[in-house]
């Protein structure tokens, strides 16, 4: 998922992967939380994550 985020946003914004433990991640935007897989407990969908970036970019 990391690398579809870098082609299609990657020119949009600044985009930052910070490794963590326990396959937990969290997608932020602008410090707005787009994605927690911490809160829903499984792997997201592309669309999931890529949705709510594109309504944050007026796309």
């Amino acid at each position: 998922m990391a690398e579809e985020l870098f082609e299609e946003f990657g020119q949009a914004f600044e985009i930052l992967l910070i490794p963590s433990k326990g396959g937990v991640y969290e997608v932020t935007v602008d410090g707005d939380l787009v994605y927690s897989k911490l809160e829903t407990g499984r792997h997201a969908e592309y669309a999931e994550v890529a949705q709510p970036i594109r309504r944050l970019l007026g796309k």
